[in-house]
């Protein structure tokens, strides 16, 4: 792969608006209250899927980082854990029998920390699933690590419950960046512990790191990378910070002249690019890299790669089980979530027997163009035949209206609009949100809104 083809700055300022990530179509923004819990279990028995996903959000940090817009408590007492578990395993118990007659197939703690949880706490709720849902014999489970928190034995711990997936969040190693984001943490341990899990057993390990923070160099953050390189991960996951203090007040924290300019951030994204393509790691979708025999590489070469509200996945076949305070879910034709709220997700549990407070049931439109876009995200490709056998329609016919939207991108030489497919070319894979923005109909009412992050 030519990773010089990525960095046309001409094209990337010219398109360098904000838009989503589509981790779903429709956005979450579509979500709304009259899907009602009903709602949810007609889409579970429409459903035509037997496999599931099982996604747990597990609220709780131990400190507050400054950049973070994730749904999280701030707190040191660990009891507030033991109250939240009790009300999750209700939750699990009144779930798991809509579920009877699916395997799951994956099983994903996020959050917050899951770290947070002790090792005691972490074997019961396991436990939990484990008995109330159906495992497959071939499970992917992973979780979110805070390297600051924990001890050198939670790998052995966690292997032994059956985690084969480890995620760290490291975001960046200099000091003086970690001090302004208030997450101050050991590059040697963090190393140590990549060690220690390998040795215990787990072969898939990734680690999160975030471009644009404050105080952030190309000197710098190319030791961040050279770091990762030695650690020998097998994914990284490289995101652009999103500086959106009027959404999230942590960030009113963050001074605007500590932040890296347009130039310099886009500098700090090629920098990580062209460094973690020299190491030989491929380049996923738009923001992931993976060791070319990992799983999402090879996925991505065949063409199956999946986007779902984890991100890029290899299990696009599973519906999506949200378990937990703010967890979304992806049943059949809907997305639902739940309570963001704490203290209401509680009540709701003990009063209504789940947590669900919005969500949308898919028009035959939204599927459709949820499939086009997923393609494009994932596979920089459409094949029209496909989507016309799958749905019975004429491609260009029912995009009339969306086609000449790509005519920009085509006139730079992004993207190729044939009779029988659309090409998105590798030197767009950066662009590839707004490309997407042509087919999504909920798009126009957002325009102008600082609802989404910045492509770069």
């Amino acid at each position: 792969m030519q990773v010089s083809q990525f960095f046309d700055e001409t094209l990337l300022n010219k398109y360098n608006a904000s838009g989503p990530r589509y981790t779903s179509y429709p956005t979450a923004l579509e979500f709304h209250d009259n899907f009602t819990h009903d709602d949810f279990i007609k889409a579970i028995q429409n459903s035509k899927n037997h496999e599931l996903s099982l996604y747990v959000h597990i609220p709780f940090c131990h400190t507050l980082c400054y950049y973070c817009g994730c749904n999280k408590v701030i707190t040191r007492h660990r009891d507030k854990a033991d109250t939240y578990l009790e009300y999750l395993a209700e939750e699990i118990s009144l779930q798991a029998p809509l579920f009877s007659d699916y395997t799951v197939k994956q099983l994903h703690w996020g959050g917050g920390t899951p770290s947070f949880l002790t090792h005691q706490q972490i074997t019961k709720l396991v436990n939990l699933l484990k008995e109330k849902f159906t495992f497959s014999d071939e499970l992917e489970m992973s979780i979110e690590i805070d390297p600051r928190e924990i001890e050198m034995d939670l790998a052995e711990h966690l292997y032994s419950l059956g985690f084969n997936r480890l995620s760290l969040g490291v975001q960046d190693l200099d000091l003086k960046v970690q001090q302004a984001i208030n997450r101050v943490q050991s590059t040697e341990f963090i190393g140590d512990f990549i060690s220690h899990a390998k040795a215990v057993g787990f072969t898939s390990i990734n680690i999160d790191l975030i471009y644009g923070l404050p105080h952030q160099t190309l000197e710098t953050f190319a030791k961040t990378l050279l770091k990762a390189h030695e650690w020998d991960v097998d994914r990284i996951s490289l995101f652009s910070y999103a500086h959106m203090p009027s959404l999230f007040a942590a960030q009113r924290k963050l001074r605007d002249e500590w932040l890296p300019s347009t130039q310099q951030k886009f500098a700090l994204m090629k920098l990580a690019i062209e460094t973690l393509c020299g190491f030989g790691y491929d380049f996923i979708g738009m923001d992931h890299f993976a060791k070319p025999n990992d799983e999402l590489s090879k996925a991505q070469r065949n063409g199956t790669l999946h986007r779902n509200f984890q991100g890029y996945t290899t299990k696009g076949g599973c519906d999506l089980l949200g378990l937990g305070v703010s967890s979304i879910s992806a049943i059949g034709d809907s997305f639902s979530q739940n309570i963001k709220e704490l203290k209401a997700y509680y009540q709701a549990i003990t009063d209504k027997q789940h947590a669900q407070i919005k969500g949308v049931a898919l028009f035959d439109d939204d599927i459709i163009r949820g499939e086009v876009i997923r393609e494009l995200m994932c596979n920089l490709y459409v094949d029209k035949q496909v989507i016309n056998d799958k749905y019975n329609i004429n491609f260009d016919n029912y995009f009339v209206d969306d086609l000449p939207l790509l005519e920009t991108f085509i006139d730079d030489g992004l993207v190729e609009n044939h009779a029988q497919y659309i090409k998105v070319e590798q030197k767009a894979r950066l662009l590839i949100r707004n490309i997407c923005m042509s087919f999504d109909a909920y798009m126009k009412k957002h325009i102008n809104q600082q609802r989404f992050s910045r492509v770069i």
